[in-house]
């Protein structure tokens, strides 16, 4: 399906609205009926059915239309984050007694769904090093029922080897879950290398404007039914359709926001390498990274995260370095047309818990500004360090 037709009118049926050229946000809670016995066929079809918003609103299947084709899946379901996405997927797939091996160092509320939130409900987790698949392999249990993924991962974006840890799970009929918010639809699709769910932080690149979150999970038509009647009616951290409206307007100019992300990241990553403060740049595209042959196996091009290593112990400097930044903003989040930076050393304390992460870490994510311009600024914050 041409990408063009995806963004401009897949699901976008303008002679039900007047010919508007942006889609109307449905802005109701309620759908009514005319008959009983049309009440009656949305009651038991409500995954089709416009019945109540919580269960299923058009300008949010607009979106999830959307976003399953840049997927190249059959279906979708949109939820208010990220990781109501995430949560219902893998709950969807599991039960007291199962066991789910995940790969180490996920996004933050991932870690904390699998190594916190699942054993109080009786769900055994173990986490592995994904660079290399076999890992997977020796973790698996007789009661293994998910292999979870985020490729690259969050802070440190090592990659894992989707088509080898999916036959993997075939061999054992173990499900797969993919994070892929670090890529976008536009740079993987991991339904293509076979993986059974893809979810998404929409907060992050699909969004692209940092003014909405939200959260999908891409599948199989029949998959994406069965959380729609469980997880996602029984949860209900639904996508409101004024958010769902904001995301398509995000989906407009994701090409052109990818494409200029990844070429100022290039540069900026290039200044950083050969700076003599900076240790080491965590990139899978670096020809020095020892997975640059799978990045470009499985990615179709960089995107605009990172991470570097400081070179000092004093964490007094690292903490000066981020401070003296005047264009890369403080923040948790990524995605949105400002460079962030998020420096491992604010989850440093006096107290005697130990983050897995050193403090010189510090993760970034740049932006639309011009390459030039960061540079410069971090060239004068450097001189800190």
């Amino acid at each position: 399906m041409d990408l063009s037709y995806i963004l401009n009118e897949l699901g976008e049926e303008r002679e039900h609205y007047f010919n508007a050229v942006a889609p109307p946000i449905l802005q109701t809670s309620n759908f009514s009926a005319d008959t009983v016995a049309d009440f009656r066929r949305k009651l038991f079809n409500e995954s089709e059915a416009h019945l109540y918003t919580r269960g299923n609103n058009p300008t949010v299947t607009i979106l999830e239309k959307k976003i399953a084709a840049l997927e190249g899946a059959e279906h979708a379901i949109a939820f208010g984050s990220g990781i109501a996405a995430v949560a219902a997927a893998v709950l969807s797939q599991v039960s007291a007694g199962d066991h789910i091996v995940s790969v180490k160092k996920p996004y933050f509320w991932t870690d904390t769904l699998m190594n916190k939130f699942l054993p109080r409900f009786g769900v055994e987790v173990s986490m592995v090093d994904g660079t290399d698949p076999e890992n997977y392999r020796k973790a698996i249990k007789p009661n293994t029922k998910l292999l979870y993924l985020e490729s690259p991962n969050s802070y440190t974006f090592e990659l894992q080897d989707i088509a080898a840890v999916v036959a993997i799970a075939r061999e054992h009929n173990c499900t797969t879950i993919i994070d892929n918010s670090f890529a976008s639809p536009i740079n993987q699709n991991p339904i293509a290398f076979g993986v059974d769910f893809v979810v998404h932080s929409c907060t992050k690149y699909i969004g692209g404007h940092s003014d909405v979150m939200g959260g999908v999970i891409c599948g199989a038509r029949q998959s994406i039914n069965k959380i729609f009647e469980r997880e996602y009616m029984t949860l209900g951290a639904v996508l409101s359709p004024h958010d769902a409206w904001l995301l398509i307007r995000g989906l407009r100019t994701l090409p052109l926001r990818m494409e200029r992300v990844a070429a100022t990241t290039r540069k900026v990553v290039s200044f950083l390498e050969q700076h003599p403060k900076v240790k080491h740049v965590n990139f899978p595209f670096l020809p020095s990274h020892p997975q640059q042959g799978l990045a470009h196996k499985q990615l179709r091009n960089n995107t605009g995260q990172f991470s570097i290593l400081l070179n000092t112990e004093d964490i007094a400097r690292v903490e000066t370095f981020c401070d003296k930044l005047q264009h890369f903003l403080m923040a948790a989040s990524w995605g949105g047309h400002e460079s962030l930076i998020y420096p491992m050393a604010a989850t440093y304390t006096d107290s005697n818990l130990k983050p897995a992460l050193p403090f010189t870490l510090v993760r970034f994510y740049i932006g639309l500004e011009d390459a030039d311009y960061l540079i410069k600024d971090l060239e004068q914050a450097l001189e800190e360090v």
